[in-house]
């Protein structure tokens, strides 16, 4: 078996035990009172409602978030670095256009993303493996 071959197969096996082990978080997590679960598999708990206009599927939102794995390992997070992110609904992760969509103004939502809607089968980072399930919270600060 060539280096490259060897390499495929351990990406493959990750992939398929970061499945498996974000399927059953999500499955357990889908039981939690205040979980809300969406036929696209988007979950969501509301911690904060707001109460102002939902942003549309190309508008421009700002928002403070914090980004962890299922385990709590922080792979990025806009409260820690003390700025807010702006950018376009069209041009992130499905499972954030979803969301956010559904958010009042004001609103704080922690988000439960399953692999197809956030990187899929890609390796976005040291943290972040194939077929990583994602947990955010989100607060939407503004719309553009």
């Amino acid at each position: 078996m060539s280096v490259a071959d060897k390499l495929k197969a351990m990406r493959e096996e990750k992939a398929a035990a970061n499945l498996e082990a974000g399927m059953a978080f999500l499955a357990d997590n889908a039981q939690r009172e205040g979980v809300v679960s969406l036929e696209s598999g988007l979950q969501y708990e509301i911690l904060t409602e707001g109460n102002g206009p939902k942003p549309g599927p190309t508008s421009s939102v700002t928002c403070h978030y914090h980004g962890t794995l299922p385990s709590g390992t922080v792979f990025d997070s806009s409260v820690m670095r003390g700025t807010p992110a702006t950018f376009p609904l069209n041009r992130v992760i499905k499972g954030w256009t979803e969301a956010l969509q559904l958010m009042p103004l004001g609103s704080k939502w922690r988000l439960f993303l399953p692999p197809h809607l956030a990187y899929g089968e890609q390796q976005v980072s040291a943290e972040i493996g194939p077929n990583s399930t994602l947990v955010f919270e989100v607060e939407l600060l503004g719309i553009k």
